[in-house]
């Protein structure tokens, strides 16, 4: 008979620090189809947030989904 040891080894997900997020918002208003315009990727959310103004200011179009997208390390942990 064959005996197995079952180990948990603990793991941890950080931050890539070495990669920097994006930011980005698509329009979603709309009745029967999305918009669909986009801001465009960013580094910073401000940018992001001047276009949703200025998108607002020219179509009256308030909603929108933002995304923050950003890197993770995953390693054991110590």
């Amino acid at each position: 008979m064959t005996r197995a040891v079952m180990r948990f080894v603990p793991y941890k997900t950080a931050q890539d620090v070495t990669a920097a997020p994006t930011y980005e918002a698509v329009c979603v208003s709309g009745d029967v189809e999305d918009c669909g315009e986009e801001s465009g990727q960013w580094l910073t959310p401000h940018p992001v947030e001047v276009w949703m103004r200025a998108h607002r200011a020219d179509t009256g179009h308030g909603r929108f989904r933002r995304a923050f997208v950003d890197y993770a390390e995953v390693g054991r942990a110590e």
